[in-house]
């Protein structure tokens, strides 16, 4: 198993997709269209990391 484990997934061609890290519990938003495509950390209302607990994370 890698560092990144995907925990959703939604679309196709126009796709987005969060990413766990399993060493922070840091999650990513990943968001593509066609051969185009970026990543960044999702921000709570503060502005602050999401952070997934470990025993929180989807095996």
């Amino acid at each position: 198993m890698g560092r990144f484990k995907k925990v959703y997934n939604q679309g196709v061609i126009n796709n987005a997709e969060i990413w766990v890290d399993t060493v922070t519990g840091i999650n990513y938003l990943f968001l593509a269209s066609g051969n185009v495509g970026g990543i960044t950390p999702l921000l709570d209302e503060n502005g602050k990391p999401i952070v997934t607990k470990q025993n929180e994370k989807k095996e």
